[in-house]
This record gives C-alpha cells, sequence and structure tokens, in this order.
C-alpha cells in the first residue's frame, strides 16, 4: 500500500470507531490497528528521505576525499620539484612546474568540491520536494478528518424526531 491508501485506511478505523456517549467527536478505535497503519506509513515513506541522511554524510566523505587528494597532488608536485632542483636553470623550471601543478590541483579541488556540493544540493532538492509533497498530503487528509468530524458534529448535534 502506498502511503495514500495507508491515510485512507486510518480514516476508515477512525470512521468505524465506536461513539462515545454524550461525546460526539470522541470515537473508541483499535489503537493497535491505528499504530500498524502510521508503521506502514513510516515504512512505506519515500526512500529520498532515507537517502538524504546517506547523501549528506558522502558528501562529507567526497569532500574530505577530495582535500585527501588534492594535498597528495601537492606533495607529489612539491618532491618532484624537489628532484628537479639540482642548478639554477632548472631550479627556475621546477619552480614555475611546480606553481603550475600546485594551481591545476588546487583547481582540481575546487571542482571537486564544487561538484560534490552541486550533487547533494540536488538530492537534498529532490527530498525537500518529496517530503513538502508528503506534507501537503497529510495536511489534506487532516483537513478531510476536521470536515468528517465538524459533519458528525453537526449531525449529533440535531435532535431526532
Amino acid at each position: 500500500m502506498n502511503v495514500e491508501e495507508l491515510l485512507d485506511l486510518m480514516e476508515e478505523t477512525l470512521e468505524e470507531g465506536t461513539s462515545v456517549p454524550f461525546a460526539a467527536t470522541k470515537r473508541v478505535v483499535d489503537v493497535e490497528r491505528c499504530r500498524d497503519i502510521i508503521d506502514e506509513v513510516r515504512n512505506n515513506l519515500p526512500d529520498e528521505l532515507r537517502d538524504s541522511k546517506k547523501i549528506v554524510s558522502d558528501r562529507e566523505q567526497i569532500v574530505r576525499t577530495a582535500q585527501q587528494e588534492a594535498d597528495n597532488i601537492i606533495k607529489q608536485a612539491e618532491e618532484r620539484a624537489r628532484v628537479l632542483v639540482s642548478d639554477q636553470e632548472i631550479t627556475k623550471r621546477a619552480q614555475k612546474a611546480a606553481v603550475e601543478i600546485v594551481n591545476a590541483a588546487q583547481n582540481q579541488a575546487k571542482e571537486l568540491n564544487r561538484a560534490s556540493a552541486t550533487y547533494c544540493e540536488s538530492i537534498l532538492k529532490n527530498s525537500e520536494e518529496v517530503l513538502a509533497r508528503s506534507v501537503a498530503d497529510i495536511k489534506n487528509t487532516r483537513m478531510n478528518l476536521r470536515n468528517v468530524a465538524s459533519r458528525d458534529m453537526r449531525g449529533a448535534k440535531k435532535p431526532k424526531p
């Protein structure tokens, strides 16, 4: 069953409840059945909700990995530059190459950070939209329940001949 069907089942359970004497808006319902339905709703929530937590954690790992890669590239560039340093001309070329490698590594690290942030933002936005739709569905269901309860209450106030 999907969430919508489960909410309909919850509404049916509430409607089937026995009215409490002298309290038109109060009903006795099967608590276990309601709890089972709530558990099913939780189990049927979109996977995006569960995935969003993992994505946030994955983003942090991606950023750490990107930083480690950048650090490794920088270290390799520095080591390579040290090896190339033997005389003045080689030193100049090595320093220039090292700066280029460091700049390339920093640019690559920035790009990895940007790409991971963009990816995470996209997934979180999708999760937010799914959550917003779910919240809207829940609000509509609650409003329907109130309307039904209100109609029942109006019907209960009318004296019967």
